[in-house]
């Protein structure tokens, strides 16, 4: 589910932010690395972690080399349609990265714009299963420096 969000300091400008979503099935809750829930990283938990396993509705996702390249691609053309700026993009097997500078469309909008692009991309291709689980993680940027580390994070991976 895709929550509505609200800077609680007006006094600060966003700049832009990283957005990270995961493919269906591969990033649960109880994840060996950890996981995210209401904005706060989890430690793992292997139960847990096997209960979301139990009650998946269809494989675990992951993307190869030529799907990886579709989406990226797709979620690029998207942005350039919405004439939005993005400053970042990698597209693993299992995630997407993205940094985009602050527009006038909202963060769930965006995201739903850029999943719902690759999701048509990947469907054209033969691509029939879900695609991507709920939701996703957000990261602000309120200046320039910020929106740079996160370049830069991107870019190293």
């Amino acid at each position: 589910m895709i929550q509505k969000i609200t800077i609680s300091n007006t006094n600060k400008k966003l700049a832009g932010y990283m957005l990270t979503w995961t493919t269906y099935g591969t990033w649960l809750q109880g994840h060996k690395k950890g996981y995210v829930k209401n904005g706060e990283v989890l430690k793992p938990s292997e139960s847990l972690e096997k209960d979301n396993l139990s009650r998946l509705k269809c494989s675990p996702v992951r993307l190869n080399r030529r799907q990886k390249m579709i989406v990226e691609t797709a979620i690029k053309e998207k942005a350039l349609a919405l004439n939005q700026k993005i400053s970042a993009i990698i597209v693993y097997s299992n995630h997407v990265h993205v940094v985009v500078e602050k527009d006038a469309l909202s963060i769930e909008e965006t995201v739903s714009h850029y999943k719902n692009a690759a999701r048509v991309a990947l469907r054209n291709s033969g691509f029939n299963t879900r695609l991507w689980s709920r939701g996703f993680d957000k990261q602000f940027c309120y200046n320039q420096k910020e929106l740079e580390q996160k370049i830069a994070y991107v870019k190293r991976h």
